[in-house]
């Protein structure tokens, strides 16, 4: 299958982007949050406050890892990469792009995560979460996007480019 999975932090872009370079590419776009939340028939905050980030992720985990489309840029949620059994699923159906942010600029977009809607635990920091994540997003990508410096634009042109010398 020719799908291209967007994984990275949270506020990095991978909406924005993933829309555009989908009609760039002529492909389909499905947000996997969106899929989540249609499914449960609740939205991301609800299963959080009632099933707790392990139970949230063990659903994220078990949703995306049943994600069959083909031609379709495909942006995850942040925290997608905590799911073993999705990740080994969106490599087997696409190209996995991470898009990297620093963790200066990111500090700059997304500011309180309480306030941003960002899962994390209890005491957790962005840096915390920065620095777990990281290690995640790099073990499963199959390409690396830098992000820093770059508009929606250019994010774009740099997908497009590391797209097309992978072919």
């Amino acid at each position: 299958m020719d799908n291209i999975i967007l994984i990275g932090m949270p506020g990095v872009g991978k909406s924005t982007a993933g829309v555009i370079l989908a009609k760039v590419l002529n492909y389909d776009f499905l947000d996997s949050d969106l899929v989540i939340q249609k499914e449960t028939k609740k939205r991301l905050k609800e299963i959080i406050a009632e099933r707790g980030i392990d139970g949230f992720n063990a659903i994220e985990n078990e949703i995306n890892s049943r994600i069959e489309v083909d031609h379709t840029v495909i942006a995850t949620g942040g925290s997608v990469v905590y799911g073993a059994q999705a990740m080994a699923h969106f490599a087997e159906i696409g190209t996995i792009v991470y898009l990297k942010i620093s963790y200066e600029q990111l500090d700059r977009r997304l500011g309180d995560l309480d306030e941003r809607g960002v899962v994390h635990r209890e005491n957790q920091t962005l840096r915390d979460l920065y620095e777990e994540r990281t290690r995640l997003y790099e073990k499963y990508a199959d390409i690396t996007v830098e992000l820093d410096g770059r508009d929606v634009a250019e994010t774009v042109e740099a997908l497009t480019d590391a797209l097309q010398n992978l072919s």
